[in-house]
């Protein structure tokens, strides 16, 4: 008895789970439907799509991935002689800041 001349039965209760999910069910397949291009539609849109299709990289981007290869391609920089050097200095008391080269920093990374 699911069934009634052929059409599916409406749910007793219209807030029952079965009949949401059967409204919920009906809304998508109306939705999908509304979506769907007609043939000629498809046609227009592989028409235009060969046509006008077309994809330019700037120089910008091919340097980028360029740069990006070379460094990922360089060995590794092994830093921890000059690391260990300089923690020895500072423990000790012996290192000293050389503050023109430090300005020099600043101002170079500013610009």
């Amino acid at each position: 008895m699911s069934e009634v001349n052929g059409l599916p039965r409406p749910p007793f209760f219209p807030n029952s789970r079965s009949a949401v999910e059967a409204r919920e069910a009906r809304k998508m397949k109306e939705l999908l439907e509304s979506r769907r291009n007609t043939a000629e539609r498809a046609n227009e849109l592989n028409q235009r799509t060969k046509t006008h299709t077309k994809v330019d990289i700037p120089d910008k981007v091919k340097d980028f991935s360029r740069i990006k290869a070379a460094v990922d391609s360089a060995p590794p920089i092994d830093n921890s002689a000059k690391i260990d050097r300089l923690k020895k200095q500072i423990k000790a008391g012996d290192y000293q800041v050389d503050y023109d080269a430090l300005a020099d920093k600043i101002l170079t990374s500013e610009y």
